[in-house]
């Protein structure tokens, strides 16, 4: 218990000790402080916006002195009013530093008041800060001494160039208010406009003192041009005039799209309701502010501290340009604290003038470099989100995207340096992504003029716009590309075509309206008025803004023009008339293997041949005999298992190995052949004549062209004469070309793109085949002057059509008329027939094989007979030894157990034989006649003697089984048959 009272008598104590402690040093730092004029340049000090950016400045100074209570320095405010006067506002900077000898300036508010004071800043060596001047103009004045703490409007152009981007709007046009502030942020926007593939046909500058009448009339204007996308750049007084009169002339309502800068959003809360009714449907951007516990509570204290200040003003709100005004004596106050000294001074920098406002006898600051040092480094989280200068400039990263609808701005998404365009901040797909999002679907639901919800395209029909210009080609064959029908009646002109079709088909995916007109090349008579060259040359030459139909992508061409991407097959082909293979000759069974694959068969069945032959003529008697019989033998076995009626067997082992292989070979081969073979006979097979242009050179053959086409020089360069080039300018005169043949007036071959021969060949599918592409090409495209802003656009929509169904339902439109024909297209001259690259890895498996199987055997068989070769007797030469070892290789190998296997039976099969024969002559009618008994004695022979003389004549008979494999007869068996 006694421990108790004394800790908390104890605590008592301490609190007491720390209170008396504050005072004291309260007291001596308000002894000891030391005052530093800053001053503050503001317009009107009555009107209520800026007695908020007053009222917040003086705030700051309160939070921060109150949380610092021991610095030594307090800064002590003059204010002065400029009167929205830049000659004013000069001369108040002037006298606040000559007069007053403030080491700082905030403000003043405007950019253009901001350039003459950055001067007088720079000269005096004192540091301007601006809380609200937002031109990025203002650094291009290189001013050490001058600090742009609110956001640099050029910092917010990547945000709108996004939102552009992602609803791919491809033309803007920028209105901006005539002076330094709206002039300095469009050279930025225009630039990131460029980067995301939009271009600005058109600047509208409003002047300050313009008057309503004024504003409608440069209104109008902008009605009767396509572009529908805006972006509006100027103050909020201005912008809310601008669009009062834009409501009132219908440019508010659906189709129309109104972009705008910072500067509306951002002081959004200022505007009455009428002024803000007029910008419904607007998309702008805002600084972000993130919104923190310590954010309402400055809120909330401020509200309170202003009312008791100024307790007339009701309604009041506060803007970024508060927040960044608060920020800006909140740094002010910690640099000046880090420069701390015992007084502040300026010192003359001429002595002989003592005007108080004459800009000669200017004094120049003791610290100002020491303060801008200390400004430059200044770091913390202010009331308007981190505090970080970099060269001077407020850095910011973030930015809402706002829709105005209702009373205020509602927030559709965010845009990051980092990660782009996000519906929310801090998102986890946003955070892991490394990509820059340009997507419109990353924004919410927008609200656009006219209560609309769909994206307006951004392009209209203008009222009275100017259409552009597209030239055809005029052509009397091949009409399914660009046909051109004039009216008798009407002198009108129809054209279409598969090429007219595509390029609506693009214009209709097309993010805005474009108004054309198509011009046929066309001389009076109808006739076309050039080649396709000098149509390419009429837009160069500004007569066409486009050429729309069947131009193939050259690059002669692409140095004066600029192409689309195609839209059709590339490649100039040629085709050829046919014939059928079948009736070709008499030795269609050879067309089934190339050459190459015959000549290797060839070989392998001389070598199996062989390889056999080597492996068992030595055990195997179905080998062995005269040397003419041994390479009969060898080659019938060979060539006998193509068809697999061999009779001879193999016994070794490496032999079998050998024939195991080589049969699935043969197997696979005569397979493949069969039905090669019979794809040959049954098949209808049409071969392309002569399908090599430069055998058609060789040949001396007339070729032929499309008229006014370019494929006449490729045919040049190659080496064609003019009398061997024919040209025409229909399928069906190609056609009649094709079938009188060059030898009868025609032409042996037709040179030209590929979609022109896929429609000779749709409608003559069984005569004609395509071979090719014998020159490379890039396909048909749209032609365009260089640097057209619909190159893109037009491109890009291409791809969409030709990548979807589109482009087949327009194909089946124009090209399958004929119905169904098999395409007879040859890449080159290509063939069914079997080759060697089809079966190399069988044979090199057999060869392999075999080339094994004989070293195996002649290792065993050096190895067997080693002793002949190290034999050391004298005069025993080498030679000597190769021909021993093969005369031992001509032998039979009476030690191989096959051998023995094989004379036991077939002696077993001889001795049958003749126990067959003998007693055939002992049953003979001769030896036993009952006729005359005489005659009986008179004609005994051996085979009738007793069975003692027959016991003694068997074993005479006596088999041998020669090296040859063939059984001699014995002198005794020769002599007893002679008896027989």
């Amino acid at each position: 218990m006694n421990n108790k009272k004394y800790t908390s008598n104890l605590y008592r104590f301490s609190l007491f000790i720390i209170f008396l402690s504050t005072l004291f040093f309260s007291s001596m730092a308000e002894n000891n402080t030391i005052s530093v004029n800053v001053g503050v340049i503001l317009q009107d000090l009555n009107s209520e916006v800026e007695k908020i950016w007053l009222s917040c400045i003086k705030m700051a100074l309160s939070d921060f002195y109150a949380s610092h209570p021991y610095y030594s320095t307090r800064l002590v405010l003059n204010t002065r009013e400029s009167k929205e006067n830049v000659v004013s506002a000069a001369s108040s900077a002037l006298d606040l530093i000559k007069n007053a000898n403030v080491q700082a300036i905030l403000g003043p508010v405007t950019s253009m008041e901001q350039t003459f004071v950055i001067s007088l800043g720079d000269q005096a060596e004192v540091p301007i800060i601006s809380f609200s001047a937002t031109s990025p103009s203002l650094t291009s004045l290189r001013s050490s001494y001058f600090f742009q703490f609110a956001q640099n409007d050029s910092a917010q152009v990547k945000a709108l160039t996004a939102v552009v981007k992602g609803f791919g709007w491809r033309q803007v046009v920028l209105i901006y208010i005539d002076n330094e502030f709206g002039e300095g942020v469009i050279p930025y926007l225009t630039a990131a406009l460029e980067e995301v593939d939009a271009r600005v046909p058109y600047k509208s500058i409003i002047s300050v003192s313009a008057t309503d009448s004024q504003i409608v009339e440069e209104l109008y204007k902008l009605m009767t041009m396509q572009t529908r996308v805006f972006i509006v750049h100027m103050t909020v007084d201005l912008s809310s005039r601008l669009f009062a009169k834009a409501k009132e002339i219908g440019m508010m309502s659906e189709g129309y799209v109104w972009l705008t800068t910072s500067n509306i959003p951002n002081t959004l809360k200022s505007l009455n309701s009428a002024a803000i009714n007029s910008m419904q449907g607007v998309l702008g951007v805002q600084t972000y502010i993130p919104t923190t516990v310590e954010f309402e509570k400055f809120k909330l204290r401020w509200k309170q501290q202003f009312r008791r200040d100024n307790p007339t003003i009701i309604g009041e709100e506060l803007n970024i340009f508060a927040f960044w005004a608060y920020d800006a004596a909140f740094a002010l106050a910690m640099a000046i604290e880090e420069v701390l000294t015992t007084s502040f001074g300026f010192q003359k920098s001429n002595d002989s003038i003592n005007s108080s406002t004459d800009i000669e006898s200017f004094e120049v600051s003791h610290y100002g470099p020491n303060l801008r040092q200390a400004l430059s480094l200044t770091r913390f989280d202010g009331i308007a989100g981190n505090f970080n200068l970099v060269d001077g400039q407020r850095q910011s990263s973030t930015f809402q995207i706002v829709n105005i609808i209702g009373d205020g701005a509602r927030t559709v998404g965010f845009w990051t340096l980092k990660s782009g365009l996000m519906r929310k901040l801090g998102s986890p797909s946003s955070a892991n992504s490394s990509i820059v999002s340009t997507s419109m679907g990353d924004l919410g639901p927008i609200i656009w003029p006219g209560e609309s919800i769909s994206v307006p395209k951004g392009w209209v029909n203008p009222t009275n716009g100017k259409k552009l210009r597209i030239g055809v080609p005029v052509q009397e064959g091949f009409t399914e590309f660009v046909s051109v029908m004039i009216e008798p009646g009407t002198n009108t002109t129809d054209v279409t075509g598969f090429s007219i079709d595509v390029f609506k088909a693009a214009v209709e995916l097309l993010p805005y309206a474009l108004s054309y007109k198509l011009i046929p090349f066309a001389n009076p008579d109808g006739t076309m008025a050039g080649t396709y060259n000098d149509l390419c040359y009429q837009v160069y030459l500004g007569k066409f803004d486009a050429v729309v139909g069947d131009v193939t992508i050259r690059g002669s061409r692409s140095l004066y023009v600029d192409f689309t991407m195609p839209y059709t097959e590339s490649g100039v082909v040629m085709v050829v008339p046919v014939k059928d293979i079948r009736r070709e000759s008499a030795w269609v069974f050879l067309k089934p293997l190339t050459w190459d694959l015959w000549l290797t068969t060839s070989f392998f069945f001389f070598l199996i041949g062989f390889v056999i032959w080597v492996l068992e003529h030595r055990i195997n008697a179905d080998f062995r005999g005269p040397p003419s019989y041994q390479v009969g033998t060898s080659l019938w076995f060979s060539f006998s298992t193509m068809v697999f009626s061999h009779r001879e067997r193999v016994v070794s082992n490496l032999a079998r190995f050998v024939m195991i292989i080589w049969v699935f070979v043969m197997l696979i081969l005569t397979q493949s052949y069969t039905a090669s073979l019979a794809s040959l006979l049954t098949v209808r097979k049409l071969h392309p004549v002569d399908a090599d242009l430069k055998l058609q050179l060789r040949n001396g053959n007339t070729v032929g062209y499309q008229k006014n086409t370019y494929v006449y020089d490729l045919l040049r360069t190659v080496g064609f004469d003019d009398s061997k080039l024919k040209a025409y300018e229909s399928v069906e005169e190609c056609d009649a070309l094709l079938s009188k043949g060059s030898e009868n007036g025609g032409i042996a071959a037709a040179i030209d793109e590929t979609p022109f021969m896929k429609i000779l060949l749709a409608k003559y599918c069984s005569k004609y085949a395509m071979v090719g592409p014998i020159f490379k090409t890039d396909g048909f495209g749209f032609v365009f002057p260089k640097g057209s802003p619909l190159l893109h656009d037009v491109s890009q929509a291409i791809l969409n059509v030709t990548e979807g169904e589109v482009i087949l339902n327009i194909e089946n439109k124009w090209f399958n008329k004929e119905g169904y024909c098999p395409d007879n297209s040859i890449p080159g001259v290509s063939s069914n027939r079997l080759g060697l690259e089809t079966f190399w890895g069988l044979f090199l498996i057999a060869g392999v094989a075999s080339v094994l199987a004989l070293i195996i055997f002649l290792a065993s068989f050096f190895y067997k007979h080693r002793h002949i070769l190290i034999n050391a007797e004298p005069g025993g030469s080498t030679q000597g030894k190769i021909r021993t070892l093969l005369e031992i290789f001509n032998k039979k190998d009476f030690s191989s157990h096959t051998l023995k296997t094989t004379q036991r039976a077939r002696v077993a099969d001889m001795g049958d034989a003749v126990n067959t024969i003998l007693n055939n002559c002992s049953e003979s009618p001769f030896g036993n006649s009952s006729d005359n008994g005489d005659q009986q004695n008179s004609t005994t022979t051996p085979c009738s003697s007793t069975g003692q003389e027959s016991a003694e004549v068997s074993p005479a008979i006596q088999v041998d089984v020669t090296n040859d494999g063939e059984m001699e007869d014995t002198p005794e068996r020769a002599q007893h048959c002679d008896n027989c």
